[in-house]
């Protein structure tokens, strides 16, 4: 008449329920993707992204040191430039917005946390592809990783640790490697964008970077329908000498991460997108969720399913729950 099997026992209290737990989300696993607006004289709010804003330079380094005394694992950088023209030239120039603000946190900083750098074009081009065009309007998969290769370099410079190439070009994790060893920088990691698929949840991020696309980027990132091709492009970067691989979005594609995570030999990333932070807040806002309660969870699913690294727009705030 009564069950000889009784899970509910090692559920019983919040220390036992903590004793058990198979996943666990830790602040050093979380990385707090940034955004600092070239000129600035204040902070500007993101409204489609509540509580994300574009930093000074000033608030930029006061965010960073906040993030890391939290006990975040390390902070991406994305940069806002004033001007932006056909070739993205401010992502190499050494003045440019986004590695200005690389040597302030890297000067601020030092080696107390990781320092990251997207490596793309978007944030730079007037046209906002991630890559150069060609005479046609089309992006040019081999012009641009010569520019991705200058760009490595000078993020390098700036004192980023590890490079993330974002625009999914094909051969990017190879030309980045190539360039960074040519001139002795071994030192630099490469944080490989292996799986990024053309979302519909991208749309805040672009509020966040002012971004000027039209039309899509269908033609180079890739399609939500498959995986496959997922597991194909994680092998190509880490034979390129990818040191991690990131799954982006995050929460849409659990079953993807859990794929890459069975046959990567190196650290896995999920990028907890700007639509997945904004529709989490918009129900938050509505008082149709626990804002806490749902962040947590949001987080432990990420894990679960495999991430090793997880970049969220909650990381500094998640960290101090954390600890």
């Amino acid at each position: 008449m009564f069950p000889s099997h009784r899970p509910r026992r090692l559920r019983t209290t919040p220390a036992m329920r903590r004793l058990v737990a198979e996943t666990t989300v830790r602040p050093s696993q979380l990385v707090l993707p940034m955004f600092v607006k070239e000129g600035a004289s204040e902070p500007v709010p993101i409204a489609t992204m509540p509580g994300v804003v574009q930093h000074t330079r000033d608030s930029l380094r006061k965010a960073a040191v906040e993030a890391v005394q939290a006990g975040v694992g390390g902070l991406m950088l994305f940069g806002v430039p004033a001007e932006r023209d056909a070739v993205g030239s401010g992502g190499v120039d050494p003045n440019g917005v986004l590695n200005v603000a690389l040597r302030d946190l890297r000067a601020e900083l030092g080696d107390e946390t990781v320092l990251m750098s997207d490596l793309c074009l978007d944030e730079f081009t007037d046209h906002g592809h991630c890559g150069v065009l060609d005479a046609d309007g089309n992006v040019d998969n081999d012009a641009t990783l010569r520019v991705y290769g200058e760009m490595a370099l000078a993020q390098a410079e700036a004192g980023a640790h590890l490079l993330g190439p974002s625009g999914m070009m094909d051969g990017q994790v190879g030309a980045v490697r190539e360039a960074l060893d040519r001139v002795g920088r071994t030192d630099v990691g490469i944080l490989a964008y292996s799986v990024k698929y053309s979302s519909a949840f991208f749309g805040p991020f672009r509020d966040a970077i002012e971004s000027q696309l039209t039309g899509d980027r269908k033609t180079y990132q890739q399609d939500p329908a498959n995986v496959r091709e997922a597991l194909r492009e994680v092998r190509l970067d880490l034979d390129e000498g990818a040191d991690l691989v990131m799954v982006k979005p995050g929460m849409l594609y659990l079953d993807v991460i859990r794929a890459v995570a069975e046959i990567s030999e190196v650290p896995v990333a999920a990028y907890q997108i700007s639509g997945e932070y904004a529709m989490v807040e918009a129900a938050v806002a509505n008082g149709w969720l626990d804002r806490r309660d749902a962040v947590l969870e949001t987080l432990t699913s990420l894990r679960r399913a495999g991430a090793d690294v997880v970049l969220t727009y909650w990381a500094a705030e998640a960290a101090g729950w954390l600890r």
